[in-house]
């Protein structure tokens, strides 16, 4: 089974709900680790403005390459729900391994903090909540409702399978877990 997110573009406000939820709950610090993070884009000039946001978490690729970047195998996606999972203990730190999961994630997913030897850190999906059956804090904090989790199969089914949106960039080689309602520029 495969996990995935679904993200209207359309209801976002850019209003950080997401973000500063994320870091409340992981206890991140304040700094350059965000686990969400959130795109905007401008286009055109008065009165034709196009303004969109695009949240950008892990996105539990199907094909993740960050999986295979790691030297010790410290990233592992689970079988039973695809979720990418990362073990602190196995990482080697930043230092260790020229972070070669970062470089190798087109979405910047993997995180590391501000120290030498800072150890990989990325969105977990909440796992803790999610296996208590509550949602990620990112999708619970929305005020405009612009998330949905759920099975892959059951997110296709219910919004379609729309994978490209403003500020996005479809891996074909990663296949990322979600689908979009995209904004239209223009």
């Amino acid at each position: 089974m495969q996990t995935g997110f679904y993200f209207d573009q359309t209801r976002c406000t850019g209003c950080s709900a997401c973000m500063v939820a994320c870091k409340d709950w992981n206890d991140i610090a304040p700094g350059p680790e965000k686990w969400m993070r959130l795109v905007y884009t401008e286009k055109g000039q008065f009165p034709a403005l196009f303004v969109g946001y695009l949240a950008v978490p892990c996105y539990h690729c199907i094909s993740p390459v960050c999986v295979p970047a790691c030297p010790v195998d410290a990233i592992q996606k689970r079988p039973e729900d695809g979720i990418v999972v990362v073990d602190q203990e196995a990482c080697m730190g930043k230092e260790g391994c020229g972070s070669k999961c970062l470089k190798a994630c087109p979405y910047d997913a993997p995180q590391f903090g501000p120290e030498p030897e800072a150890k990989m850190t990325k969105c977990d999906f909440c796992l803790e909540r999610w296996m208590e059956g509550k949602l990620p804090v990112c999708v619970e904090a929305c005020p405009t409702r612009a998330f949905d989790t759920g099975s892959w199969d059951d997110l296709k089914a219910k919004y379609g399978e729309i994978t490209e949106a403003e500020g996005f960039t479809y891996s074909a080689r990663t296949k990322p877990a979600v689908i979009f309602k995209p904004k239209k520029a223009g």
